[in-house]
């Protein structure tokens, strides 16, 4: 079962949230727990893994030999990135645009492209506890988050996750593409989100992209509960989005978040609701199935 926790805006206690339910999810079964918000991961904060194994997130860039190019223009034609520019005299690769997909070098008449390896971040691998952790990191001054959110899950897959697991990911916040690889070939989305005007207008993006885009059952967890206004109750029941958990806006979970520690161990009175919270995902994720 595949859990990816998303928001679609940051600081809306996604990590909060996503730590404190694999934590519960692993007291009762095997759990992976993959942080996917590799610009600025902190799952590792709260749960303080041990970390042994590392590997390098790669992008494969275009090297173009120019003792065989003929300079026919067919790569820049096909890169939809405009990372190829062909030249009277040579082309140009610019390595910061590239996505990776290979398409340069695949119609290339002449042959004259290939592939080389360039390192644009970390995968990290570990245990927290009985929880089995994964976390992508990003080099700074990088561009291109999606390949290391894929890269993380590929590894993982061979390395910490089995049949039966349970894998809560801990998705970028936002929409763009990091959001969707991250989501892609989840069972179900928690949306977390705050009952705020901002806090709606993004849930809306985000829902829009879970549900209607990808396909994948959704639901919403409001944390901070008992500010704002009605916005967000009155989207989720118009929209048929069952809200699952609430989170009130609480001075002690604030301090424990600063703390870095794991909300159901440092305030246990909240461990209940999230039990129940992975009790309902399972069910949603079982009666699709069936």
């Amino acid at each position: 079962m595949r859990i990816v926790v998303a928001s679609g805006k940051g600081g809306t206690g996604k990590t909060l949230v996503a730590t404190s339910l694999a934590l519960v999810a692993s007291e009762r079964g095997r759990t992976t727990l993959l942080d996917c918000d590799v610009e600025a991961p902190n799952a590792a904060l709260f749960l303080k893994p041990e970390l042994n194994r590392k590997v390098a997130a790669i992008s494969l860039i275009p090297e173009v030999d120019a003792s065989l190019c003929t300079l026919c223009g067919r790569c820049g034609q096909v890169c939809q990135y405009h990372a190829i520019a062909v030249l009277p005299q040579k082309v140009m690769v610019f390595r910061e645009m590239c996505h990776g997909c290979g398409s340069c070098a695949v119609n290339c008449p002449e042959n004259a492209i290939r592939e080389i390896p360039f390192s644009i971040g970390a995968l990290e691998f570990g245990h927290a506890g009985a929880m089995a952790f994964g976390q992508g990191t990003l080099r700074v001054g990088e561009a291109m988050a999606t390949p290391v959110i894929r890269q993380l899950k590929k590894q993982a897959a061979k390395i910490v996750v089995h049949d039966g697991d349970t894998v809560i990911l801990d998705s970028p916040p936002g929409t763009a593409c990091p959001v969707i690889e991250a989501l892609r070939g989840a069972d179900f989305a928690l949306l977390v989100t705050e009952p705020t005007p901002f806090g709606l207008h993004d849930l809306k993006l985000a829902a829009e992209v879970a549900r209607d885009v990808l396909h994948i059952p959704t639901a919403v967890v409001i944390n901070k509960d008992g500010v704002g206004d009605q916005g967000v109750e009155s989207f989720c029941r118009e929209a048929g989005i069952p809200i699952l958990m609430r989170i009130p806006l609480d001075r002690r979970i604030a301090e424990t978040y600063s703390d870095g520690r794991p909300l159901i161990q440092a305030l246990p009175e909240y461990r209940p609701a999230f039990e129940g919270l992975l009790a309902r995902i399972r069910e949603t994720v079982q009666g699709r199935a069936a």
